[in-house]
C-alpha cells in the first residue's frame, strides 16, 4: 500500500507508531552501552611468558622458538610476531578474518600448556590475552601518601583495594603500577661468604631448608582431633637470620649478611602531579560500557578510602568518560542548531508556525529511529555512531522541508486539504527516494571492508542510513498526518474569523481560497493566482 494512503486512512495508527518510535528510541538510549570506540573484534591474541633472569638471547632460543613451533598447529593462524626482552617474551598471534575466536583461544591455551613440557625447569604457564580497542583504561585509581613509600602503597593497593576492585561488574583487575611487591631481601657479604668457603647458592639452599611448607595434620587425643602446629616456616622476617648455613660449624645467615623487609629492585615508577605514586588501572571489559564502569568506580571510592590508613589518599584520575559526554553533547547541540536554523528558514519563507513545528519534530524522531536500528544491530553509542548521527542531521532535514514546501504549493491550486497533501507527497516521493538512495550509496563500500576499518565505519554508516530512512518514512506518513490534523484545527478555528491581509512574500490569494467556498471566490482566487505567478 502507498504510505501516504495508509497514513491518511489510518492517522491514529501512524501517531501510535510514532509514539512507539519515541519510546523505543528513549529506551535504547538508556539501555545501549556508551563507549569511546566500537568493538573492533580484531582476530588477535597475545601470549606473554615470564622467566626471571634470562637475557633476550636465552628467551628467544629456549622459549620463543618453542612457542612459534607449536603455534604452527593452531587452525587459522595467519602469522605470529614475537618480541623477546630480558625476562619476558610477548607473542602476538594474527588469525584469519571471520575465525571463531573462542575456539582459537582454546587451541592457543592447549598448545601453550603442551609447550611447557619442553620449557626450562621452573617455567610458569603464560598469560593468554585478547585485547580490543574497547578494552582500554578509562581512568586510574591513584594512591598517594606523604609519609609512606611506594612499596607500602603497592602492598596496600594490591591486597586491600584490588580484591574489592575486581568485584565491580565490567572491570578487569590488572596489578598496580608504580611500586614493587613486598619482598624479604637477604643481602649477603661476598667477603664473608668466601671466608666460610660458601657460595650464594649455599645461602639459597639453606633458606629452602629452613623455611618450607609442611602440612601438620591432626593428632587424635582421646575424643579430640587437635591440629598440630609446626615451626617449619618463619613468622617474622628477622627469624631468617637464625637459619644455619653449615650444620656443625655454627654458621648462620646473620654471620654473612642482613635480612630486610623491603621491596624488589625498582624497574619503573609513576609520577602523578610530580610525585612518585602508585596507580591501579581501571580497564573495562570489551562488553562493558565506559560510563557504567566509571560511575561504578566513582560510587565505590568512599569504600576504597575507608579501608586505607588515614595518611593514604585514593583519588580517581585521568577520567576518560568526559570524551563520551562531550560527544553526546555535541550531537545534541548539532541537532538543536539544525532544528533551530531549519525552523527559522521555514518560518521566514512559508510564514507558517505549524510547518516549523512539524519540521522540527521530524529531526529528533529520525535520530531516535536511527538509535533503535543501532540497538537492534548490536551497536553501541560511541564516537563513530555519534559522528554518523551528527553527519545525518544536516541532510535529514531536507525530507520534511521539501514535503512541507510542496504541500504549501499544492494548497494554492486546490481547496481540498487531503488532495493537496496527497498530491504534494506523490510529486516529491520519487525525488526524495532517489536522493535517499544517492546518499546511502556513498556508505555501501563500508560493508565490504574487512578488519578494523569495517568495525569503525559500519556503525557510522548504520547511523546515517537509519536516520535517513526514518526521516523518509516520517516525511511520507507522520508529516502529512500531522499537517492535515493541524490544518483542519486551524481552519475550524478561523472559519468565523475576520479575513486578514497577508504580509510578507504572499499576495493574499491563499487566504481568500481557504476562507471561501463559492464559485465567485474560486474565480477571484484563480485570477489572483495568475497575477501572483
Amino acid at each position: 500500500m502507498n504510505p501516504i494512503v495508509f497514513a491518511l486512512h489510518r492517522p491514529i495508527t501512524v501517531m501510535m507508531l510514532v509514539l512507539a518510535l519515541g519510546l523505543g528510541g528513549s529506551y535504547s538510549i538508556v539501555q545501549m552501552q556508551k563507549d569511546i570506540f566500537p568493538s573492533l573484534n580484531q582476530p588477535q591474541l597475545y601470549v606473554i611468558h615470564n622467566y626471571g633472569g634470562m637475557d633476550p638471547k636465552q628467551i628467544e632460543g629456549l622459549i620463543t622458538n618453542v612457542y612459534e613451533l607449536f603455534f604452527q598447529y593452531i587452525n587459522g593462524v595467519e602469522h605470529v610476531e614475537s618480541r623477546s626482552i630480558q625476562s619476558m617474551v610477548m607473542l602476538k598471534l594474527y588469525f584469519q578474518p571471520g575465525i571463531d575466536m573462542a575456539e582459537a583461544t582454546a587451541q592457543t591455551v592447549a598448545y601453550c600448556n603442551r609447550a611447557l613440557s619442553v620449557m626450562p625447569n621452573g617455567s610458569l604457564p603464560p598469560y593468554v590475552l585478547r585485547l580490543d580497542a574497547g578494552s582500554l583504561p578509562v581512568g586510574y585509581l591513584v594512591f598517594e601518601s606523604p609519609s609512606r613509600s611506594v612499596g607500602e602503597l603497592e602492598d596496600l593497593a594490591l591486597f586491600r583495594v584490588r580484591p574489592m576492585f575486581s568485584g565491580l561488574a565490567g572491570i578487569s583487575s590488572p596489578p598496580p603500577f608504580g611500586g614493587n611487591i613486598r619482598t624479604i631481601v637477604v643481602n649477603v657479604d661476598p667477603d664473608r661468604l668466601r671466608s666460610y668457603n660458601l657460595s650464594p647458592q649455599d645461602v639459597v639452599d639453606a633458606i629452602d631448608r629452613g623455611n618450607f611448607i609442611s602440612p601438620s595434620g591432626n593428632v587424635t587425643i582421646k575424643d579430640q582431633m587437635t591440629v598440630v602446629p609446626t615451626n617449619t616456616m618463619v613468622v617474622s622476617p628477622q627469624e631468617l637470620r637464625n637459619v644455619p648455613l653449615k650444620l656443625g660449624q655454627n654458621v648462620y645467615i646473620r654471620d654473612v649478611g642482613t635480612v630486610a623487609d623491603a621491596t624488589d629492585i625498582p624497574v619503573g615508577y609513576a609520577l602523578v602531579n610530580g610525585r612518585k605514586s602508585v596507580y591501579l588501572p581501571v580497564v573495562k571489559q570489551a562488553s562493558a560500557s565506559t560510563l557504567t564502569v566509571v560511575n561504578a568506580v566513582k560510587q565505590n571510592l568512599p569504600r576504597f578510602q575507608a579501608i586505607m590508613p588515614d595518611d593514604v589518599k585514593v583519588t580517581y584520575q585521568f577520567d576518560e568518560s568526559p570524551i563520551v559526554y562531550r560527544a553526546i553533547e555535541s550531537v545534541g547541540v548539532e541537532g538543536a542548531l539544525g532544528a533551530g536554523l531549519t525552523g527559522l528558514m521555514v518560518l521566514l519563507f512559508l510564514r507558517d508556525l505549524r510547518a516549523v513545528i512539524i519540521v522540527v519534530l521530524n529531526i529528533p524522531l529520525a535520530l531516535l529511529g536511527s538509535i533503535v536500528i543501532l540497538n537492534l544491530t548490536g551497536n553501541t553509542i560511541n564516537i563513530m555512531t555519534l559522528g554518523g548521527l551528527a553527519l545525518a542531521i544536516g541532510i535529514l532535514v531536507d525530507e520534511a522541508t521539501v514535503e512541507i514546501e510542496n504541500i504549501h504549493t499544492q494548497m494554492e491550486h486546490t481547496p481540498s486539504m487531503s488532495r493537496a497533501v496527497r498530491q504534494g507527497n506523490m510529486e516529491t516521493a520519487v525525488p526524495r527516494l532517489l536522493a535517499l538512495f544517492c546518499i546511502l550509496s556513498v556508505f555501501i563500500p563500508s560493508f565490504i571492508m574487512v578488519g578494523a576499518v569495517r568495525a569503525l565505519f559500519v556503525p557510522l554508516s548504520l547511523a546515517v542510513g537509519g536516520a535517513m530512512i526514518t526521516s523518509y518514512l516520517l516525511s511520507s506518513t507522520f508529516v502529512p498526518v500531522l499537517w492535515s490534523g493541524c490544518s483542519r484545527t486551524a481552519t475550524a478555528r478561523t472559519a468565523t474569523a475576520r479575513p486578514r491581509r497577508d504580509r510578507g512574500f504572499s499576495c493574499g490569494c491563499r487566504t481568500d481560497l481557504n476562507e471561501s467556498s463559492t464559485g465567485r471566490s474560486r474565480t477571484g482566487a484563480r485570477w489572483c493566482w495568475r497575477i501572483c505567478s
